[in-house]
């Protein structure tokens, strides 16, 4: 049966594309994948390359994005620049300076540029993290994520709010009305600059879409309604960078207080919104409401940033098949089947198959729009095949995923590489206890060093907590030869349990200067409080930085800080011992209530670069020149479990702790505690 359809690709957050494409940040695609065609060579220009190669194929009359085109945008300092232009060499036509990592909008206009050459018309979103200026209060401004109970948006960081209003948007230089202006599908844009809708037609059907950026005004919403009303017999999609919100598993979809905001003001009761589509949250969800006619309305969210390669330039694709009354989605990336295969490994995925990923909705297309377009038609079709599968052959014809690893879980608690040079290795379990027996509270209680010289045992801190904070269990990582683990509960940015090295450890002064691997098996409590718990402290040397001698900044922090982030970012970040700054490795978000091993490792032979691996794939954002690790004085020690700020202790660990070993040399992932002895 010939098929009547269309498809729509969707760019999610492309923030850390452009941010580790440019110069500023060391180039890190084109240093990883030397050989790749410079077609391709970053993932966003990758995702808008193969739109406008095989739009005709695929039926796309239009592409959207979700907004975070860039990561940094108040990097951009050239505050005289002249407006856009038609050449996207930013720095060449004087609109940008080539020493700061502001290249990054440079190479986002350039990814979109292509689109624009080949005539594919688009939508562009500003998200978060693309408005605002550098020295400026307003950057991000507040999350109102889940768990907000109240939004009243009056509180200035909406366009055109006190602290938006007057400071200097490149958003708005790069991606000026004039620029939206030149697609075929333009519509119009709010005062602003910052909203702007489409029409485009596909199969004898007009449709919209309206794309809000990052915290729309009251009067941008009245101006979305006015649009609305003004198309009134055309299907709207809805675009906003932040709506719907995202459990900690990444595939539960959640209310939050500026989605509920929006539905109250704009989609409740405008009917032709029939689809909604967001980013900002890390994941992939969907959920359907129904509207004030008691009609359905989609509501998903896409974002990829905090996956491997900071989304390895994974995308979505809408298939709407009017003859077959249904809505696919498919998630992919055409960037992976162009890396030199040399260097793909078990993470690189080119077609997610997850039921959250690739999905399919029915809908009644003509039924669903009869209320407001009763002449929506369903002409003759002239596909022959799903557009679905269309995709998937362009994707996954002459591309061979590699293999996966074979998993071998341990025999015993002892099936695991012994190594040299091992410093420290603390294993949390108790076989004698049972399952949610307290650790023994009391101040110097000890975890032993089973290394082989075991001289650097720790001791447990009770000032900031209390009986019940540490209890043992035999939960842990199935691939650690550990058979349980302790589990830290009731922390907060006040009180914590935690344990320290000894005053006279060798640990405490240890620099490093061989290079080091660190492993820790973790797993974050599922009751994580971004507010309260954020950067916890896992693995801390002790002292302010502040007091080291030439280290110019006073922020308190410390020379060697293993953490989570407010956004359960795994934080490495050291001070090296011949440099006066702080240098950092970060991962993506990380999944609460789930077991992880997370490794280290610094090699000197490699210019002392330092790569995180977290459940042993390597994050994008690692660093070099982390020659060594610095300490303040010789009795300040080393911190398990919790953090430290200005010399006080704060934000103690909540979840699980498994193992922690500290070497000092680089290891290969067969030497890993992932690994089994032989």
């Amino acid at each position: 049966m010939a098929i009547s359809s269309f498809s729509i690709p969707i760019l999610p957050d492309t923030q850390f594309y452009p941010r580790y494409a440019s110069e500023k940040m060391g180039e890190l695609y084109q240093k990883l994948y030397t050989a790749i065609n410079p077609l391709y060579n970053n993932p966003f220009k990758t995702q808008t390359q193969w739109i406008a190669a095989h739009g005709a194929d695929l039926k796309i009359p239009f592409t959207i994005h979700l907004g975070d085109v860039v990561d940094q945008s108040w990097y951009y300092t050239a505050e005289g620049s002249s407006p856009w232009t038609s050449s996207t060499n930013l720095v060449a036509n004087g609109q940008l300076n080539s020493d700061q990592i502001n290249k990054e909008w440079e190479l986002a206009s350039q990814a979109m540029q292509v689109l624009e050459v080949a005539e594919c018309p688009y939508s562009i979103c500003a998200g978060n993290h693309d408005v605002g200026a550098i020295g400026h209060d307003m950057q991000w401004g507040p999350d109102w994520g889940i768990g907000v109970t109240g939004f009243n948006n009056d509180d200035g960081y909406q366009d055109g709010g006190n602290h938006r209003s007057g400071i200097f948007q490149p958003y708005l230089q790069v991606f000026p009305t004039e620029r939206a202006k030149q697609q075929a599908t333009f519509g119009g844009r709010h005062s602003s600059g910052f909203h702007e809708y489409h029409v485009f037609t596909a199969e004898g059907n007009k449709f919209l879409v309206l794309s809000l950026s990052w915290r729309a005004s009251d009067d941008a919403l009245a101006w979305a309604n006015q649009v609305i009303a003004s198309n009134s017999t055309i299907p709207v999609i809805l675009v906003n960078h932040q709506l719907m919100g995202i459990g900690s598993d990444g595939t539960t979809a959640a209310d939050t207080a500026y989605s509920n905001y929006l539905w109250e003001k704009l989609i409740k009761n405008n009917d032709q919104i029939f689809m909604a589509v967001s980013g900002h949250y890390h994941g992939s969800c969907t959920k359907i409401k129904q509207n004030a006619f008691g009609n359905d309305v989609i509501l998903m969210v896409v974002d990829y940033q905090m996956a491997y390669m900071g989304g390895n330039g994974l995308m979505r694709l809408y298939d709407f098949d009017l003859t077959n009354n249904k809505i696919t989605a498919s998630s992919f990336s055409p960037w992976v089947p162009v890396k030199p295969s040399s260097t793909l490994n078990q993470f690189d995925v080119a077609w997610l198959t997850d039921s959250n990923q690739s999905f399919s909705l029915d809908f009644q297309f003509a039924k669903r729009f009869s209320s407001f377009n009763k002449n929506f038609i369903t002409p003759v079709g002239t596909s022959t095949q799903a557009l679905t599968d269309i995709a998937k052959s362009l994707i996954l014809t002459n591309y061979i995923q590699a293999p996966q690893k074979a998993v071998v879980l341990p025999t015993g608690s002892d099936d695991y590489p012994k190594v040299a040079n091992t410093l420290a290795h603390w294993r949390f379990f108790n076989n004698a206890a049972s399952e949610g027996d307290a650790f023994p509270y009391q101040a110097g209680q000890q975890i032993k060093d089973a290394s082989t010289a075991g001289t650097n045992p720790i001791s447990l801190h009770i000032e900031l907590g209390m009986p019940g904070d540490l209890i043992w269990s035999k939960d842990h990582h199935p691939l650690s030869a550990a058979p349980g683990s302790l589990r830290f509960l009731n922390s907060t940015g006040t009180r914590a349990s935690y344990f320290t090295t000894d005053p006279n450890s060798s640990l405490n002064t240890e620099p490093f200067s061989n290079g080091y691997t660190v492993e820790a098996f973790i797993k974050i409590d599922p009751g994580f409080d971004a507010n309260v718990n954020g950067w916890m402290g896992i693995l801390y040397r002790l002292g302010p930085r502040s007091e080291l001698a030439g280290f110019a900044s006073d922020d308190g922090d410390c020379c060697l800080m293993f953490a989570l982030s407010n956004l359960m970012e795994i934080q490495w970040e050291i001070v090296p011992t011949n440099q006066n700054t702080n240098l950092t490795c970060w991962s993506g978000s990380i999944s609460a209530g789930q077991w992880l091993h997370i490794a280290i490792v610094n090699n000197p032979s490699d210019s002392y670069s330092t790569t995180m691996y977290v459940e042993g794939a390597p994050v994008l954002r690692n660093n070099s020149g982390m020659n060594g690790i610095r300490y303040v004085k010789p009795a300040d020690q080393m911190a398990i479990g919790c953090g430290q700020w200005a010399g006080g202790m704060s934000t103690g660990f909540l979840g699980s702790l498994g193992e922690i070993r500290i070497v000092g040399v680089p290891l290969t992932s067969d030497k890993w505690l992932t690994a089994r002895a032989n």
